[in-house]
């Protein structure tokens, strides 16, 4: 009996090989241009170029996935991936980086449109506003008008996605869902007050040191350093993350870190208030960046909403280790709205 088992064992193994091959999912990476910036995007599915499906062909429905600070769309991949898989891959699932949060490595192309607006029609790009236009103008940009959208935000992200409600009603935003949002108070959470000095008062220290510390070391230095840093933290990622140890991408995400100190202050209400019927909040229990204190707050002054307080006890950084637990979660949320497409 043995000796017939183990073949079949090995059979068996096989098969459910085969059946991962197969059930890969497909991610193309992209740079482009937008706004005059380099910006990596990542997309989960068949679906390159929204425009050069023939109707018939082409999704009717996008889930865009907005990051949190740093805007490093690599480390969202695992999370936009088990969403897309979650969602029976019915519809494109992409990720979009930050402006100036990303450059191109050596080798790779950048794509440009002829839509694409002049980067000097942005002000102040890099910034807490720069990057809810940034993000506008891609919508706008590379996804055609009929195409449902669907956007996810993931801690400052969440405040770029009612943004993004407030200033383009004629997006046909179907639902938003706000991931450990930080929307209001930034500076007097437990983190915020550890981060405001850093990133307010002492940030062009951080420059500096980053320039100096991190400028000289060449690239096969760099990808060692955070080959080895992934494998301590028990991560993979199967595009560059390069971008963590340049210079440039860091003072932006500090610049950025700064604005949201300063400017994330009060929650806006009558955004939330028009768009309430679309919007799904999630907020941690073990979060230093928005504690349970704003969930109570904000279920106190909108009782009828979906404000939800994690049962699970997952981090803010939820990429990191829970990824699937996200994704099953946002998909069975989703499951009446995408029934009716």
């Amino acid at each position: 009996m043995l000796e017939k088992a183990v073949p079949y064992g090995h059979l068996a193994l096989e098969q459910e090989m085969d059946s991962e091959i197969k059930e890969e999912v497909p991610v193309h990476e992209e740079f482009i241009l937008c706004c005059g910036v380099e910006t990596q995007v990542l997309k989960c599915g068949p679906w390159t170029n929204l425009f050069n499906e023939p109707r018939a062909n082409r999704p009717k429905l996008l889930i865009f996935i907005i990051t949190g600070n740093p805007g490093f769309s690599a480390f969202y991949v695992p999370f936009a991936k088990a969403l897309y898989s979650s969602i029976n891959r019915r519809f494109p699932v992409w990720v979009i980086s930050h402006a100036g949060h990303a450059l191109v490595p050596k080798g790779k192309k950048i794509l440009t449109t002829s839509d694409d607006s002049n980067a000097q029609e942005i002000n102040d790009i890099y910034g807490l506003q720069g990057q809810v236009e940034h993000k506008l103008a891609f919508l706008r940009t590379h996804v055609p008008k009929e195409v449902k959208l669907v956007v996810i935000g993931h801690s400052i992200g969440c405040h770029f996605n009612l943004e993004i409600l407030k200033l383009a009603p004629e997006l046909p935003i179907i639902r938003s869902f706000l991931l450990f949002p930080t929307i209001e108070r930034m500076s007097e959470s437990p983190n915020g007050r550890i981060a405001t000095p850093l990133l307010c008062w002492l940030r062009y220290a951080l420059y500096v040191f980053a320039y100096l510390l991190l400028k000289p070391w060449p690239e096969k230095i760099k990808s060692f350093v955070i080959r080895i840093a992934l494998r301590m933290m028990n991560l993979q990622s199967e595009f560059s993350v390069l971008s963590v140890l340049e210079p440039f991408c860091l003072a932006n995400a500090a610049y950025l870190g700064g604005q949201e100190m300063m400017k994330v202050v009060k929650r806006d209400n009558d955004t939330i208030k028009t768009y309430l019927p679309k919007l799904t909040f999630y907020y941690g229990t073990i979060d230093a960046w928005c504690p349970t204190k704003y969930y109570e707050d904000i279920k106190k002054d909108f009782p009828e909403g979906d404000i939800r307080l994690c049962e699970k006890k997952i981090p803010h950084a939820f990429i990191l280790r829970f990824p699937q637990e996200m994704a099953d979660m946002v998909a069975d949320w989703l499951k009446d709205d995408l029934s009716k497409i």
